[in-house]
């Protein structure tokens, strides 16, 4: 296993940021922390890369402990902070020459690794740091990450703020980079990008909720789920929680997702009560189970 955890736990002060957390992460494999801001995740990624302490509880990277071997740790792992974190007054080829001289390697040592990221922001090299795009901060993040050529790679919610396409462009690349054998533990709040990985945790509160593929997650929800949708969303959020058989209920997009208490659930009948209480354009349809209809049930 590349990384182990076992009963970590951490507060600051009253607050508890991790509550027992265990889980493991094969070599090689895409590993995704999932939840909402202030779930445990950055907390849990400053442990594992030695810059945090856990109260209780103990984990391994790449066989290493977290303790005891941190120079190890910090040698064989790239980190890639949910904040920017680069040096802004410095230029992108200034930034990467700068990491690569801390890890004793240089850009062109290791320039096989970087090139399909690196060869998109190098026109810019010259540029400073702090004047690149969101999506063009990104890449050179991840470049500065690997540089060194590490065993793992820690990247803590690296898409917030980042427009879809550079979106969809990180996770190409991410998986390119699995290709190469590096295993990779990623944080993020969006619930589309869990279907991205191998296998995925759901954490809320400081506690893992469910460990499994994201198929295996979505395939054990209970029960059937409808996309809802009529002229009003705000009264028809209110006639849904009101309405006596409703199991749960939430926004998702255009639609509301609802499901039922029945068995025997009839569209028909949930139809004829939301046209009673004066809503009109009314469409009821069943939907595919997603992995935030899993999180929402889970974290109730």
């Amino acid at each position: 296993m590349s990384i182990k955890l076992k009963n970590i736990s951490k507060s600051f002060k009253k607050v508890t940021a991790l509550n027992n957390v265990s889980f493991e992460v094969k070599e090689g494999e895409i590993f995704g922390l999932i939840g909402p801001d202030g779930a445990g995740k950055t907390t849990l990624f400053r442990i594992l890369t030695t810059l945090l302490f856990a109260d209780e509880g103990n984990a391994s990277v790449t066989g290493y402990d977290v303790v005891k071997n941190y120079k190890n740790i910090r040698e064989s792992v790239g980190y890639m902070p949910g904040k920017f974190s680069l040096y802004q007054d410095l230029t992108v080829e200034e930034n990467l020459t700068f990491f690569a001289t801390i890890f004793g390697t240089t850009i062109e040592e290791n320039y096989d690794l970087i090139k399909d990221i690196y060869i998109q922001i190098e026109p810019f090299k010259n540029r400073r740091a702090g004047d690149l795009s969101g999506g063009m901060k990104q890449k050179l993040a991840l470049s500065c990450a690997l540089i060194h050529k590490p065993k793992v790679l820690f990247l803590d919610e690296p898409t917030t703020g980042v427009d879809p396409v550079s979106r969809k462009e990180f996770w190409e690349m991410l998986k390119r980079l699995q290709q190469k054998g590096i295993t990779i533990l990623v944080s993020t709040p969006y619930m589309d990008e869990a279907a991205l990985c191998d296998r995925i945790a759901l954490i809320q509160n400081g506690k893992i909720l469910q460990i499994d593929t994201p198929q295996q997650i979505v395939k054990h929800y209970p029960k059937n789920i409808y996309d809802v949708k009529a002229d009003n969303m705000y009264n028809l959020i209110l006639n849904l929680n009101n309405y006596e058989h409703n199991y749960s209920v939430y926004p998702f997009g255009e639609f509301v997702h609802y499901t039922d208490n029945r068995e025997d659930f009839n569209p028909k009948a949930l139809q004829n009560y939301l046209e009673n209480n004066g809503l009109k354009n009314i469409t009821i349809q069943q939907t595919k189970t997603t992995i935030e209809d899993t999180f929402m049930e889970l974290a109730k």
